[in-house]
């Protein structure tokens, strides 16, 4: 039987801003994989790059346990790794090239290798995995191991023959999710995750996904792996994950990763009922649409399960910039859906992007209202990123020759021309955190006055930060004004 080593490539160390924060999430499309081949009876061993300073530590567990195919699996439910960050590429391509000089086979899966396939191929890879890849991987690595050599009749692979790249068909998603196994948490060191999360947020979160894929159409979203279609765990399924967890590791928070969660009817009130019948213990975080969380009584539904914070892809507060992308929803599900939320306890958060195509002033400020109007709990700003298989990066890749992703998730560069010069959507983003903050203090300001004796701590220190930020909005502000003079 060969021996199997598999790991990914995200190194928390070469992305700033999230080993800043402090707050990592274990890599869970590595260990479902991981557990689907240890199913199946393969050798498996697996090693977690996380906390690792760079490519290089690799080099001591390949010379270790020399393995005879190597598996770079990155984690398809991580919008870190979704971004296909340009440092994680290039960490990437050296495991690669490590693997290869040590006689190993490697195979590799990810967003940023299913859309560039020739380019990991040309690194030195044997194979690139498309798309959602544990049934692609078993075949593959059955194939390798009874020296079956006709890859070409294995769907959902890219390989070099004869000089050229070649792509079979691709592979049927999965549908009955609960036919996977669960991630092989028993195979990686939590520990390192729980004293990160405790040093910077006092509590101690989790990652969990329920559901793959999203029917949606939103035009400048890319779905490399899990694709259009859409398929759900059971909620029992999900609530007995839960209960293990909770036995193993003690978590406080929970963080589901879907790109929606809870989208067919009926689902959210049947997990809400299993969470209070097994009297779970726990809070947890998930994205949401605007529009769905409207139907049936979701939201409600949700408070009862457990759930402090919905992140919404609000996106622009301009209608007609929501038209533009696709999205689906509107201004006025954005205010409804926001309102109902604080009405029901939980906290509203918001997901913002500026700076797509034909944006002016007027969508910019109609979309800063809305947040200073509505203030959500929190707030995560971007600018349109063009990723490829989307209407959106269509438009635009004749002007990616020099850019064409970002070298770590702060970098915030505007890869293409629009609006504005891309110093301008730099300074935005400053002006519109503080302009927020300033809000926030305004309000804080105005509950102590309502009720004196009602504010916690964490809200009177909000009233205080006014002092910062009244001046600070104003001088960003100014810098903005410098840099608003129209590219076209």
């Amino acid at each position: 039987m060969k021996k199997i080593l598999i790991m990914h490539s995200y190194f928390l160390r070469l992305d700033p801003k999230q080993w800043a924060t402090g707050k990592p999430y274990a890599p869970l499309g590595t260990l479902y994989a991981t557990s689907f081949l240890k199913q199946h009876e393969h050798n498996i061993l697996f090693f977690d790059t996380m906390f690792s300073k760079g490519p290089h530590e690799i080099i001591p567990v390949l010379e270790k346990e020399q393995p005879d195919i190597f598996v770079i699996y990155d984690d398809g439910f991580n919008y870190l790794t979704k971004m296909c960050l340009e440092n994680m590429r290039e960490a990437a391509f050296a495991m690669i090239r490590s693997a290869k000089d040590r006689g190993a086979i490697v195979i590799v899966s990810s967003s940023d290798s299913t859309d560039r396939f020739e380019m990991y191929l040309d690194q030195g890879a044997d194979f690139i995995l498309l798309g959602e890849a544990e049934l692609t991987l078993l075949e593959l690595v059955n194939a390798l191991g009874n020296g079956v050599k006709e890859y070409n009749l294995i769907d959902g692979i890219a390989f070099t023959q004869n000089g050229k790249s070649l792509k079979t068909k691709a592979r049927a998603v999965m549908k009955d999710l609960d036919a996977l196994p669960w991630p092989a948490w028993n195979m990686i060191d939590m520990e390192p995750y729980r004293e990160m999360w405790i040093r910077h947020a006092g509590y101690f979160s989790m990652n969990m996904g329920t559901t793959r894929g999203c029917p949606f159409k939103c035009n400048w979203c890319a779905k490399p792996i899990y694709g259009n279609r859409y398929h759900a765990r059971t909620p029992g399924n999900v609530v007995g994950e839960l209960k293990m967890l909770n036995k193993q590791f003690g978590f406080d928070h929970i963080w589901f990763c879907d790109d929606i969660f809870g989208l067919k009817p009926g689902w959210v009130k049947a997990f809400a009922d299993l969470v209070e019948k097994e009297e779970l213990p726990f809070k947890f975080k998930m994205q949401g649409r605007v529009d769905l969380l409207l139907e049936e009584d979701n939201i409600r539904d949700l408070a009862r399960a457990g759930c402090e914070n919905i992140w919404m892809g609000a996106e622009s507060g301009s209608q007609r910039i929501l038209d533009a992308m696709d999205k689906g929803t509107t201004v006025q599900q954005i205010y409804e859906a926001t309102r109902l939320i604080k009405n029901c306890g939980i906290k509203p958060s918001f997901f913002i992007q500026f700076g797509y195509l034909s944006e002016t002033k007027e969508d910019i400020e109609k979309t800063i209202s809305m947040i200073n109007e509505l203030l959500p709990y929190e707030l995560g700003i971007s600018v349109s990123y063009p990723l490829p298989g989307t209407i959106f990066f269509e438009k635009v890749k004749k002007e990616l020759v020099n850019k064409t992703n970002w070298k770590d998730s702060d970098e915030l560069a505007m890869m293409f021309s629009n609006t504005y010069q891309p110093a301008f959507y730099k300074q935005l983003h400053r002006y519109v955190h503080r302009s927020y903050r300033k809000h926030l203090a305004l309000e804080n300001i105005r509950r102590i006055i309502a009720d004196p004796f009602g504010l916690k701590a964490a809200g009177i220190k909000k009233a205080f930060s006014a002092i910062y930020y009244l001046p600070a909005e104003w001088v960003a502000r100014q810098k903005l004004s410098q840099l608003e003079k129209p590219l076209r």
